[in-house]
């Protein structure tokens, strides 16, 4: 695993540190143009990405926001509209902490070859509406691969620590997973920094003011 170099911004009782290596690549998701997937074998020609887990939500605020979202996204643009309706709904369990799985993967992921559109059906949904999949989707799922570790700091504050989704946070299964999302190269193939193309997750993540700031001391220096 190559060195992290960290910038760090304290931002109130909260002092954020970044991953400059990752801030400054040039990842990009390659979901539909040589993912492999995150099963025990490479399987890009499945469409699952990351999805082949349900994915898990944040409390019940964010469930009630996708119950909601899930009852506006068009038939014709959700494959497993029919399960959704089921009576099972599209929840794994009655705690609604994750969604639910159809045929191995994300009730919400429309496979290959669907006439609606292959790929996440909330994120499609949010498009056509002309709003920002972020507004429709789990947090995990339009977060990855970003991911915070938090803990505590001195005095009552805390420490953020903003980086790259690795294949240990995936827990034992990791181990196994044909994971290839951030490590390896396969998927450093942008046109722009992720610091740019992540502009929008990292600003709702971290709040205006701490990303503007970090933009500006991730800028290439001029001259």
């Amino acid at each position: 695993m190559e060195p992290q170099s960290h910038e760090e911004i304290v931002d109130g009782d909260t002092t954020w540190r970044f991953d400059r290596s990752f801030l400054q690549s040039n990842w990009a998701c390659i979901w539909g143009r040589g993912c492999l997937g995150i099963l025990s074998e490479p399987a890009e020609h499945l469409g699952q990405g990351c999805c082949s887990q349900g994915a898990e939500l944040d409390g019940e605020d964010e469930a009630r926001l996708i119950s909601a979202m899930a009852a506006m996204i068009p038939p014709a643009r959700f494959q497993h509209r029919e399960a959704a309706n089921d009576g099972a709904g599209v929840f794994s369990d009655a705690g609604h902490t994750n969604t639910r799985l159809v045929d191995g993967a994300c009730i919400f992921l429309n496979r290959p070859g669907f006439d609606g559109g292959a790929g996440c059906a909330l994120h499609l949904a949010a498009l056509d509406a002309g709003e920002s999949p972020m507004e429709w989707k789990p947090s995990v799922c339009w977060q990855l691969p970003i991911k915070v570790d938090w803990e505590d700091g001195p005095n009552d504050t805390e420490i953020a620590t903003l980086r790259r989704w690795q294949r240990h946070d995936w827990g034992a299964e990791g181990t196994t997973m044909a994971w290839c999302c951030t490590e390896g190269d396969r998927a450093y193939v942008g046109d722009r920094p992720v610091i740019d193309s992540l502009a929008d997750e990292l600003t709702e993540i971290v709040g205006e003011t701490v990303f503007v700031e970090l933009r500006r001391r991730l800028q290439p220096k001029q001259g």
